[in-house]
């Protein structure tokens, strides 16, 4: 049997002159997990070949179909690892912010604090999985999984930059917020499953939350495309090249950044949970790691907001006159992290909303300026500035 060397079972080609591949344009991270399966499977391959040698295996491995599926296996595990990185982020930033803001250093556990986001996600996963005996069962436990399952699904959607993506499509932005506004449906249906008037109290709020917010939302989204004509997240990021919407929008900002604050049920608006009012509201009887999947939800909506908020006011990843950058992922990181910092001081600043004035701004204030807000931008596009 002649030895073969490794070399003829690694092949760096372009991943783009592979027929299967299912991007049309350049993906940073989907370049890179090409590269890798193109190592490890070729390592495989000629690691079989050596021991038996020619083989169906490790031909198998090396058919351009199977590459790109492995590739794209270990695309999504990677794009999900960073989405988790940045909400362990997000949760590490806001410990110490809010521990600063109350006179206090914030969690101290391991580089700079960052472990106790570890040392939390082990404790929870450690305990007890517990199920009351009177839930509907199937529903209590699919809801938790679609909540959860739906805020990693939107996350790993919002793009870093415009060669790190999952797809391009020309309704990004109306997608991910059609699935980001899922959640209340199923937290309203959780709440009820769970037989429990706590629970059923905060699934009733979360519902009042949404249907007050939401209208809003989805006013400031139709507006910023009219203004750039598009749906397009690389077209509404390209219109900002030379001025960012936050100027000519300022209220359309503030009235998305407080409306996404209440969409992923952040303190002052977090009624749906309400510890003090309602034991832990919708979640009262969810234990160990469901609680602990719940919360990351969260954060991972809380993201999500973020991400929304600079692709649509702060010009994602660009900067004006200047354009794209060497590292664009970064810059937008960046700016996500920037609203999230004001979403904490908010936080820290202003206590819970009663579910009466929350309403009341939903449709009083925030109504009002959105529609104010559009018509600011109608004017701008029939006077041709846009």
């Amino acid at each position: 049997m002649p030895y073969q060397s490794i070399l003829d079972f690694i092949n760096f080609a372009d991943p783009y002159e592979n027929p299967f591949t299912p991007f049309m344009s350049s993906n940073l991270p989907y370049d890179l997990c090409y590269g890798l399966w193109e190592i490890i499977g070729g390592t495989i391959a000629w690691l079989i070949a050596l021991l038996f040698g020619s083989n169906v295996v490790s031909d198998w491995l090396l058919r351009d179909d199977v590459t790109v599926l492995f590739a794209m296996i270990l695309f999504m595990l990677v794009i999900f690892i960073v989405a988790f990185v940045v909400v362990l982020l997000n949760l590490w930033m806001e410990r110490k912010v809010l521990g600063r803001l109350m006179d206090r250093r914030g969690t101290m556990i391991g580089l700079k604090g960052f472990l106790q986001c570890v040392a939390d996600g082990l404790k929870t996963f450690m305990k007890e999985n517990t199920i009351p005996a009177k839930v509907d069962k199937m529903t209590y436990i699919w809801c938790v999984s679609l909540i959860v399952g739906l805020s990693c699904f939107v996350a790993c959607m919002v793009p870093l930059s415009n060669r790190w993506y999952v797809v391009n499509y020309d309704t990004g932005l109306i997608i991910i917020m059609a699935f980001y506004a899922l959640a209340p449906f199923f937290i309203l249906v959780s709440g009820w499953a769970q037989n429990n008037k706590y629970s059923l109290i905060g699934g009733i709020r979360a519902a009042e939350l949404m249907i007050s917010y939401e209208v809003p939302m989805l006013i400031i989204i139709a507006t910023t495309s009219l203004l750039v004509g598009s749906f397009n997240i690389n077209d509404i990021v390209a219109a900002q090249s030379e001025i960012w919407f936050i100027i000519p929008m300022c209220l359309g900002f503030i009235v998305f950044f407080f409306c996404a604050i209440a969409e992923c049920e952040r303190p002052p608006f977090d009624i749906a949970e309400a510890e003090t009012e309602l034991v832990e509201g919708w979640q009262t009887e969810y234990a160990g790691m469901k609680w602990g999947l719940i919360m990351l939800g969260d954060y991972l909506r809380g993201s999500v907001s973020c991400g929304m908020v600079a692709i649509m006011f702060l010009g994602g990843w660009t900067i004006p006159f200047i354009g794209g950058t060497a590292i664009p992922e970064i810059i937008f990181l960046i700016k996500a992290w920037f609203v999230f910092f004001l979403m904490i001081l908010v936080r820290g600043a202003i206590a819970r909303v009663r579910p009466d004035q929350i309403l009341n701004l939903g449709w009083k204030v925030f109504m009002p300026l959105a529609v104010f807000n559009l018509a600011i931008a109608v004017l701008l596009k029939i006077g041709g500035f846009y």
